[in-house]
């Protein structure tokens, strides 16, 4: 079954193709498909929120199922921030550099217990039949101090489970206990119900 994926972001995109095939669904984009979908604001205060702006949207302009997901990185200290700011906590979206900067800074004096953080993901898959699935994952971990790794995106780097940054794990590594992956196999048990 095909299954239009509503992101621009390659990686999340890769992401989502490594989980989805084994159960059974072809990834497709707008661009392979040959269509455009809007870039919808996502301006909802949860990442489900987020999530279902742009599956809904995705959904009703391409006819296809459609599944979005939207996640971010929760820091203690800083009161759950940037969470649903995260692609654009220093002004700009999509700036990673800029946002591990000022993560940092603002972390700059808080202590390692006290440098506890949680990757969290929604998913919403829009059916064109109105039916929705959501689902959501989580990853708990630490703030490194530094960038550690040349793997992974966004806030990797500085994102520690264990020993490790998300960014010095590999692919599979990483997919067996991230946010996303966990949100995603919530899902897979979700959609294997639903097609029963």
């Amino acid at each position: 079954m095909k299954i239009i994926i509503a992101t621009h972001n390659k990686h999340k995109l890769k992401e989502m193709e490594r989980i989805l095939l084994p159960m059974g669904y072809e990834a497709v984009t707008d661009t392979m498909l040959g269509i455009e979908l809007t870039d919808v604001e996502e301006n909802g205060e949860t990442f489900l929120d987020n999530a279902r702006i742009k599956a809904q949207a995705g959904c009703k302009e391409s006819g296809l199922p459609c599944i979005a997901d939207d996640s971010g990185l929760c820091v203690d200290a800083l009161g759950g921030e940037p969470g649903v700011y995260s692609a654009r906590y220093s002004g700009t979206h999509g700036d990673d550099e800029a946002n591990n900067r000022k993560l940092l800074q603002n972390l700059k004096n808080v202590p390692d217990e006290k440098r506890t953080a949680r990757f969290e993901c929604a998913i919403c898959v829009s059916f064109p039949d109105g039916r929705e699935i959501t689902a959501r994952g989580t990853c708990e971990g630490r703030i490194g101090y530094e960038k550690r790794g040349d793997n992974g995106f966004g806030y990797d780097p500085l994102f520690m489970v264990g020993n490790k940054s998300f960014a010095e794990l590999s692919a599979q590594e990483k997919d067996a206990i991230s946010h996303r992956g966990n949100a995603l196999k919530e899902l897979r048990e979700k959609l294997e119900i639903t097609s029963d």
